[in-house]
Order: C-alpha cells, then structure tokens, then sequence
C-alpha cells in the first residue's frame, strides 16, 4: 500500500531510502559508550534486543536532555533539508511499518514538505537506529534494520522517476539490488545519480561491489567523509583524501571528500577545489553533517553554481545541522545558515513554509 495512496507528486530530487527509519538520539558519557561493543564513532548493525538493551541502558542514563525521535537516515536527512532549508521540491522511494514508527517517519517527512506518495506500507515493523553523541559532538550509530521492512527490487516503477532531475542514494551492500534496479529507471528516465558512501565499515567490508557500482559508470555525484575516503583506496600506495578524490572523478563527473573542520576538497572536470569549514560552527552532535552538507551541494548544483561555491552552500547547510541534536535541522539553525550564505554572498534560498 502507498501512503494514504495520493498521486505521485512531482519533483526535483528523489531519495531511494529501501527501510525508513526512526533515530534515537540522546547525548551520553563515555561510561555508557565503553559498555557498547564496536568502534567508537562508527556504525555497526546491531539485532534488535541489543537496541531494545541500549535504549534500556539509556533511560537510566539521560537524566537532562530526553531522547529525540525522528525521522532518520542519510537519504531522509538529505532529501528533508532540502525540502525545508532550500525549497526544492523532494520525494523518497521506501517503504515503513504498520506501527508507531512507521507513522513517525511518514508524518515528519510530510511534515517537512517531502512528497510521500512514493512510500509503501508494509505489514511489520519499521527500522530504527540509536544515536548516542558524546560531549565532543561525535556520534556512535547502532542502526537496527535487520527485522525491518523495506522496499523490493521489483516493486519499484518507471513512474516513481518520472520527471525528477537527481537521484540520492546512500550505499549498503544489503540494498545493492533495489539500488541497482532504481539506478536503470533513473538513468532511463534520465535523471543524475548522487552516492553517499554510508560509513568507513560498509566501505571496508564491501569495497569491491563499490569499487563495480562506481566504475559502471553510472553514478554522477559521489560524496566520501575522510574516514570512507581512507578505506576506498586502503593498501594502495596513495591513499589519502587527494588520491581518493582522483579515483572518485575518473568515474564520477562530480566528486567530493569532506574533511571535517578542514572543510572538503571536490572536483568536476579539470577544475578542483578546497574550501574550508564554517569557523563559527561548534559541533553539538556530528549526525547528518554529511547528509545536509549534500543538500547544500545539489542545491547549488541545481541552481547552476560554481563547483567552489556548491562547496560552500554545503559547508553552510552541514554546518547548520551539528549545531544541535540530531540530524534534523531546527528553524533557528536555518536562519543561521541563512544568515552565514548572505555573508559569503552566496544565493539565500526564498522559502516560503
């Protein structure tokens, strides 16, 4: 079932995200992160009685600050910024549960202006990710996908494309065949394709079916953070953020490596660029610094801006999103990040909500 079975809507930019999900976002010290197993600052699929315990952790933990829930994942996050921060209009491909989340998801993501005639209901439940941020504003991710519902290869129409320019996608290796068939409809119908690299894990343990999906040719935007960027070229005599970036735009028209607080590195064609994060920006809570800084991105690419000063609408909008919790960004960070394009003379979005 689609939800509440309205017509597809068009748009500009679609975001293929197979299973919605729900984050939980809650700030924590480092004597709960010590007590969950798995890297520090990573994200690592967990089942979901190990959720259920953390979040049963996490109430005896947060005493201050409850913990937030919303709408979630990388895809979700991109295509929501761009709906309420830029004014462009979005859809997301996916599917959610018959429960509270489910229903979660799809009010916010309407809520926020994005189109959700192209969302399935599904009998079962939706997926939900814990996102536990230290006081550095770095965040640990326990996603916990493996019991939730999402959409299917062969569920997916020509019509969901239908007049969009941009595909999003965000790879994962469990999604490789529903990401695949959404890329032979975007490129029939022909929209351009943009890839997130998802997390320095997927890239480690999944490198080769990666390394395929670029080198087919078909992928025109990808975005790596420094950590993925380490792991795509891992054991190659050059493999810093430059050489990944280089490797990146032998198959992609656009690439671009985000560095953190040292900003982001990109190219397109011959020309390359290196601009440098937002200095103002204290990082309350890395989540969906990479997905909103995409938002940015496409947005300038939509609006045919230079490649310097895509980079820059993106440290904007990625700066805009670390500076409260989670990786939805409140309306007084909109007008911040509104405020810090007007001073780099950058073009301010009219959004009339």
């Amino acid at each position: 079932m689609v939800a509440e079975a309205l017509p597809n809507i068009p748009v500009v930019v679609l975001g293929l995200q197979p299973a919605a999900l729900i984050d939980n976002v809650a700030p924590v010290d480092w004597s709960l992160l010590d007590q969950i197993p798995g890297d520090r600052g990573g994200s690592i699929p967990v089942q979901k009685d190990e959720l259920e315990h953390i979040l049963k952790e996490l109430d005896g933990h947060v005493d201050a600050a409850p913990l937030k829930k919303m709408a979630g994942g990388s895809v979700a996050n991109t295509v929501r910024g761009l709906s309420v921060g830029f004014g462009v209009a979005t859809g997301i491909i996916g599917a959610y549960g018959d429960d509270e989340q489910g229903q979660l998801f799809v009010s916010n993501m309407g809520f926020s202006g994005v189109s959700i005639s192209r969302l399935r209901k599904k009998k079962g439940s939706t997926g939900q990710c814990v996102c536990l941020v230290d006081d550095s504003g770095n965040r640990t991710m326990r996603p916990c996908l493996s019991s939730a519902v999402k959409i299917q290869a062969d569920e997916l129409s020509k019509e969901d494309f239908t007049g969009a320019k941009w595909l999003v996608l965000r790879y994962a290796v469990l999604n490789l065949e529903v990401i695949k068939a959404a890329i032979g409809f975007a490129k029939q119908e022909g929209l351009s394709v943009s890839l997130d690299l998802a997390s320095f894990e997927m890239v480690r343990n999944y490198r080769s079916e990666l390394r395929q999906l670029l080198e087919s040719g078909n992928i025109d935007l990808c975005f790596a953070n420094e950590d993925e960027a380490a792991e795509l070229l891992r054991g190659e005599q050059e493999a810093g953020p430059d050489a990944a970036l280089e490797f990146l735009s032998r198959h992609c028209s656009w690439a671009v490596v985000t560095l953190g607080s040292k900003g982001c590195i990109a190219k397109h064609d011959k020309e390359v660029v290196q601009v440098p994060a937002i200095g103002e920006t204290i990082a309350t809570d890395a989540t969906g610094a990479g997905d909103l800084f995409a938002s940015g991105f496409l947005y300038g690419l939509i609006k045919g801006l230079s490649l310097e000063e895509c980079c820059k609408m993106g440290s904007c909008s990625g700066g805009s999103v670390i500076r409260a919790l989670g990786g939805e960004v409140t309306p007084e960070n909109w007008q911040w990040m509104h405020k810090q394009l007007q001073l780099k003379n950058l073009p301010v979005p009219d959004i009339r909500n």
